[in-house]
């Protein structure tokens, strides 16, 4: 029921052309890395998930799981797959939340590659820890492939191979996790802290970057952060502004509010004309002289 069910709205997303992903339906295959089912008769009782017992099988037992007794809500539709050598559950649950009493506060948010500026700081969102992870990454798939150089396709049938990519598979797990813990704990905070929170509305997909700095853009997980902050003012009763992708945040002077055109422009090299660097900006009307990233919190807070 369930199959049929994601094949309906499969469809249902196929017909619809507003959506940004519009195309053919991705069906589930056999080949693919991760391999699970869905099912809405899952309980959790005495902090154990209990699923439907195979036909067949004679011994079958409820599973254990850490820190499950404190979970409460309306059980969803749970998802079981099996990944890196481990099986995984979502257990999606439906509660009722609170709105957050006023602050009458209101704050900015810059994306950059990186790090993210607004009105109180800075948060890095590219630690040490996680440079390390894409450094040991980086080796093993180096490893894999030169396995696949010499071997061909009997690479994969060796077990130093399959190691080596379980390996590979850990460290992008951890990575993901550091990213994820980031994200949430810094949208948390701005919720928390402020009624009113201004976003840009970029076009991740349409920036054209070298293949080195595309990594960079990757890693910083703009879609995700603007995915997390949009249910979490849903949630709790916040403001969340969307600025125009042709505002001109970067390029505006905050304090005289003088846009910067042409030849005058900033870009990610800086300004050849003028011979500043990427994170300078000099207004030339009024003679202001700000850090790039703050000058852009700043546009952004006056949409407020």
């Amino acid at each position: 029921q369930l199959a049929i069910s994601d094949l309906g709205k499969a469809w249902q997303n196929f017909f619809n052309k507003a959506l940004p992903d519009w195309g053919m339906p991705h069906f589930k295959s056999k080949k693919e890395p991760r391999q699970g089912f869905k099912t809405d008769r899952a309980k959790v009782v005495n902090g154990k998930l209990r699923l439907d017992k195979p036909r067949g099988v004679k011994e079958w037992a409820d599973i254990k799981m850490v820190g499950a007794k404190s979970l409460e809500g309306d059980l969803k539709v749970v998802s079981v797959f099996h990944e890196n050598n481990k099986y995984w559950a979502t257990l999606p649950f439906g509660v009722n939340v609170t709105k957050k009493p006023a602050t009458n506060f209101k704050t900015a948010v810059d994306v950059n590659v990186g790090h993210m500026n607004y009105t109180e700081g800075k948060v890095n969102t590219y630690p040490k820890r996680l440079r390390k992870l894409y450094e040991r990454i980086k080796h093993y798939q180096r490893q894999l492939a030169r396995k696949r150089i010499v071997n061909g396709k009997e690479a994969s049938q060796s077990n130093n191979y399959l190691v080596t990519k379980a390996k590979l598979q850990r460290d992008y797990r951890k990575a993901t996790n550091i990213q994820h813990d980031l994200i949430q704990k810094f949208t948390t905070k701005l919720i928390n802290e402020n009624d009113t929170v201004v976003i840009e509305d970029l076009a991740v997909k349409n920036m054209q970057m070298s293949h080195v700095a595309s990594k960079g853009l990757q890693r910083s997980m703009f879609g995700y952060f603007r995915q997390v902050l949009t249910y979490k003012c849903e949630w709790y009763g916040r403001k969340l502004i969307l600025a125009d992708r042709i505002y001109p945040s970067t390029q505006r002077c905050s304090d005289c509010g003088h846009i910067k055109t042409k030849e005058d422009k900033i870009t990610l090299a800086g300004n050849q004309k003028h011979h500043t660097k990427h994170n300078e900006y000099i207004c030339y009307e009024c003679g202001a002289v700000m850090d790039r990233d703050e000058n852009a919190v700043q546009n952004l807070l006056a949409l407020a």
